[in-house]
């Protein structure tokens, strides 16, 4: 395993170093915001830059690379996202940090389709799977770890801006010195909503209201926690455990989708997450050790949701063209992304902290309601046409070349 991982150890420290700046980015944002006194739409509106960024990023991203090529085309994107966390902290103004936070998503996706792009390439076929097992597990370490650095300051200050770009500086680094040789064109995405429709409807509405509702808890968890009185290490956990309970929980909820019809798999998850949802509105604990254990189911649910949606479209599609299907999913995700976070903005500012989760709420009652009424039209996938549930990192950290280094991209399927 070892002499598997060792040449591509660079990419694979540059990949931690983005994703624990992106960490720091992610959450520093709005725990600031709040200090500022910014309004909890303002503060859903970055999200919402955010995965506008990331559309973007992952739509003009191989034309980048195809012009200056990987080396450049990564630098280029870490120099910017640096840049634009530092003037974050210059331009204290939600309207600037909106644009700012588009312009750090369009950076994180094209900087991660580059790794993850060259990992695929590099990966052979009997050794893809580990690599892509470490290279997850990596990116849920440096990004977790980027979460729970802000409890190690003062978050009114400048250090965590600074330290933020500088991890993004050091992204660079690796990949700069490495002699790697650079990979094939990136995955060009494209979106056929008709086509995935026709292949599975439950797939493409669930990825649309999962988006809704991860993007909303995602941006704006850390203002609930502030705002029901949490100190910062427990705000820092109650934003990244979930993503962690939802890592662990795929094992089990894996399992049971290979076994069972997928989409009654997603119906029960569904529930779990009403349920949830519901405790928090109805009670909204104060007590630290609730919020957490409560977000820990929340987090096991939500974001173990994507993974089986993702299998269950794979499950339909034609051969050679998971990684489309793939890519196409994603896209629908950060639509829903682009709603999730303005809905929840504009639901806190309105109705109090409890916003957040009425909108999660909606989005997971709608899902099931949907999901329930494809089972009673559609026969489940059964058997040998089912393929093997995949381990997904959280879809706001996954881009379109995450699905080549997980399934492998045939030949044909490569761009020329």
């Amino acid at each position: 395993m070892t002499r598997q991982l060792l040449p591509i150890s660079a990419l694979l420290l540059g990949s931690a170093f983005l994703l624990f700046a992106g960490g720091i980015n992610g959450l520093i944002l709005p725990v600031r915001g709040t200090h500022e006194g910014f309004s909890a739409l303002s503060l859903g509106l970055l999200g919402t830059g955010w995965a506008v960024g990331y559309i973007a990023g992952c739509y003009f991203s191989p034309r980048l690379v195809a012009r200056v090529g990987h080396i450049r085309s990564f630098s280029v994107l870490s120099s910017a996202a640096a840049i634009a966390l530092l003037l974050s902290l210059i331009l204290l103004d939600p309207v600037w940090w909106i644009v700012l936070r588009a312009i750090a998503g369009f950076c994180f996706a094209g900087a991660a389709m580059i790794v993850e792009s060259w990992l695929s390439d590099r990966a052979s076929p009997s050794s893809r799977g580990r690599v892509f097992g470490v290279y997850t597990m990596i990116n849920l370490v440096a990004s977790t770890g980027g979460q729970m650095s802000l409890t190690l300051g003062d978050t009114t200050g400048f250090f965590f801006f600074a330290l933020g770009a500088i991890f993004y500086c050091l992204a660079l680094i690796p990949t700069a010195v490495s002699s790697t040789a650079t990979p094939a064109p990136l995955v060009n995405v494209s979106i056929d909503l008709m086509s995935l429709w026709r292949l599975s409807p439950v797939a493409l509405f669930g990825v649309l209201f999962v988006g809704i509702s991860n993007s909303a808890f995602g941006t704006l968890s850390a203002v609930y926690a502030h705002a029901i009185g949490l100190d910062l290490t427990t705000v820092a956990l109650f934003a990244s455990i979930p993503i962690l309970a939802g890592a662990v929980s795929q094992v089990p909820i894996g399992y049971l989708s290979d076994r069972f019809d997928r989409r009654g798999v997603l119906a029960g998850i569904a529930v779990l997450a009403i349920v949830a949802d519901a405790l928090f509105i109805l009670f909204m604990p104060k007590a630290p050790w609730a919020n957490l254990a409560l977000v820990s189911l929340f987090g096991a649910t939500v974001f173990a949701m994507y993974p089986v949606i993702l299998a269950h479209a794979n499950d339909h599609a034609p051969p050679g063209r998971a990684i489309e299907v793939s890519g196409g999913l994603l896209m629908v995700f950060g639509f829903g992304s682009i709603i999730g976070p303005l809905v929840a903005g504009v639901g806190m500012g309105r109705i109090g902290s409890e916003g957040l989760f009425l909108t999660s709420l909606v989005a997971h009652v709608i899902l099931l309601a949907f999901t329930l009424w494809r089972m009673a039209m559609r026969a489940p996938v059964t058997g040998d046409a089912k393929g093997s549930f995949v381990f997904a990192p959280p879809a706001r950290n996954a881009t379109p070349e995450t699905s080549a280094l997980a399934h492998g991209q045939d030949d044909a399927d490569k761009p020329a």
